[in-house]
This record gives C-alpha cells, structure tokens and sequence, in this order.
C-alpha cells in the first residue's frame, strides 16, 4: 500500500511503500499555518486520498486555472507581468478529505476547498510554508511522484 506522508513541521513529504520510502522532496505549506476551515487559506490536516490526479502529459511548467490548462508555459518574464498571481503549474493532485468532521464535509471539505498538491514556479522556495492552502512542490520534484501515485492513493499530513 502507498501513502504519502507530509510533515507540516519540517515542510517534507516521503512517499512510503511497503514500510520503505520510495520517493521524499521538500513542500511548501500554507502561510496561514494549519486549518480545516473553509477559506482560512490554511493547509488541512489528516488522512486524506488522491481524488485526482490531474495534467499527465502536459509540458513542465504549464499553467492550470481552474484545474484547466490554459496553455501558457510559465517563464520569468510571465512572472514578472502577473506578480500576485498564485501560479499552479505542470500536475495537480487533487485532495480529498476522509475524516468527517475533520476534513469532510460541511466547512472543512478539503475536496470543496480545492486543496492540492501542485507544482509552482522553481524559484519559489521550499521547506517553508508559503502557500495559500495548497502544498507546493518544485516541477521536477512533482512530475517524479505523479508517476508513483495513482488515484486513491492515501495522503497523511500532520504537523
């Protein structure tokens, strides 16, 4: 069995598989710290499942809106044109929560919440929390585990 494990505290994920790490990469969590709430911009925490993974085959840093591609390919001068722009870039593995009343359901639905785990800009730093909601992940670093990971598969995160 897969399970990913992300560590609020030290901004890191190992993907275990049969009580052995098989992959592990540097995240970026939420600015606003951990949280179920709807719209607390913060990152929910407990068991959760891949609901979908979403971009197999697009070019590395293409742009998604919306869970969409937009066919933009993210560059520095792109960047640089939209600033504040909260870029989720080349995969999305889509969160959904299996804890009711922690991160199911009602005003804590991290599926409702559109929480993910997503690619961003590679400049961005890693291994502090930065996001907001998400869990960011270098391009490379997520292209990697998108191809170990399939739908279903179990997400714990804990600080």
């Amino acid at each position: 069995m897969l399970m990913l494990d992300i560590s609020i505290i030290e901004q890191y994920c190992c993907l275990i598989h049969e009580q052995k790490v098989i992959f592990e990469a540097p995240v970026s969590t939420a600015l606003n710290g951990v949280g179920e709430q709807k719209n607390s911009g913060c990152t929910p925490r407990g068991m959760h499942q891949i609901r979908a993974l979403i971009g197999d085959g697009l070019p590395e840093n293409s742009v998604l809106v919306g869970r969409r591609p937009t066919g933009e390919i993210y560059s520095d001068a792109l960047g640089r044109e939209f600033p504040s722009r909260d870029w989720i870039l080349t995969r999305i593995l889509w969160l959904s929560g299996l804890e009711v009343g922690r991160n199911r359901l009602a005003n804590v639905d991290t599926m409702q919440r559109y929480i993910y785990i997503h690619g961003c800009p590679d400049d961005l730093p890693m291994g502090m929390p930065l996001s907001h909601g998400c869990i960011r992940m270098h391009n490379k670093d997520l292209l990697a585990l998108f191809e170990l990971v399939e739908r279903g598969t179990k997400v714990l995160i804990h600080e």
